[in-house]
């Protein structure tokens, strides 16, 4: 994980930086078109946020108007996956939230969470995938706990 701390960015900056890594990583080169096609959006809309991300240094463009991302701009993009990769995992390896909705919260959260809330939530997993004794314990009582709100350690009288 990037140890790049930078500013809360929007929603919409989130993904049109995410989506310009994406498209750098599967194609080689990416254009105002490619991004906008990849957000579902129009090409007027992309190029105006794009424009925006330019001026604050975090995109730039070559002499063939080729995107890509400053420094600044790959270490944004690569927190920000880097902290939906974490928080998918969170929500269904050990939550138990199904792909989809998994898939839309993280989409809502990535570009929220701290670097230190992602890390700490990564040290969890990493916990709980290590396979100790312990984790498989922890995974044990809360799976009961989920299932049934007690996790097997209900005190009785109560």
């Amino acid at each position: 994980m990037s140890t790049y701390e930078h500013d809360p960015v929007s929603h919409s900056v989130a993904h049109h930086l995410v989506a310009i890594a994406e498209l750098l990583e599967e194609y080689g080169y990416a254009r105002v078109t490619d991004v906008a096609r990849h957000l579902g959006i129009t090409r007027g809309s992309a190029s105006i946020t794009l424009k925006s991300l330019e001026q604050k240094g975090l995109v730039t463009y070559d002499d063939r108007r080729f995107l890509g991302l400053s420094e600044a701009g790959r270490q944004v993009a690569e927190s920000i996956q880097a902290k939906k990769a974490v928080l998918r995992d969170l929500l269904v390896r050990v939550l138990g939230v199904d792909e989809k909705q998994a898939e839309e919260d993280t989409c809502k959260l990535e570009h929220l969470v701290s670097a230190r809330t992602a890390e700490r939530a990564r040290r969890l997993l990493d916990f709980i995938e290590s396979g100790s004794s312990e984790a498989r314990r922890f995974l044990a009582a809360f799976g009961r706990f989920r299932k049934d709100g007690t996790g097997g350690t209900e005190e009785k009288g109560r």
